[in-house]
């Protein structure tokens, strides 16, 4: 038998939907043109591995073949050098790196795969700030 507490997606998550819901600004987490890059102490010049713009990182995100918008996300600077890997990343828009706690990133998520809810986001790269805006689907 299937209750209507089966049917929550919040179930699984340790946030419930309050915390969640309006309009949240994550300053400072996306890629951006300030975002930091190796030098390479012998020459002062930045690897052209890590050289990259915006827009390659912003193209990047979007080619990744998945139902979940990507944003990009700073790669580590020990990343970059430890891999040869470029200064960006891609993730879904409300992975933790980006919300700040893995309890965000699941009650977001949970929010995003219901059909109780209208999850946007606005991804700045300008500024590097991630807006996410949720609401409850009736009320949009």
């Amino acid at each position: 038998m299937t209750t209507q507490a089966d049917d929550d997606p919040f179930d699984d998550c340790e946030l419930d939907p309050g915390a969640i819901l309006g309009t949240h600004t994550f300053e400072n987490v996306l890629f951006t043109d300030e975002t930091e890059t190796p030098v390479n102490v012998l020459t002062g010049e930045t690897p052209a591995h890590s050289q990259a713009t915006v827009e390659e990182a912003k193209t990047f995100a979007a080619s990744i073949d998945t139902d979940t918008p990507q944003i990009a996300l700073p790669a580590s600077v020990e990343t970059q050098v430890e891999t040869q890997s470029k200064p960006y990343t891609s993730a879904a828009f409300f992975h933790f790196k980006a919300t700040g706690s893995l309890e965000r990133h699941r009650a977001y998520h949970a929010a995003y795969d219901s059909d109780a809810f209208t999850v946007d986001f606005e991804a700045d790269y300008a500024s590097g700030d991630l807006t996410i805006t949720v609401d409850r689907a009736n009320e949009s």
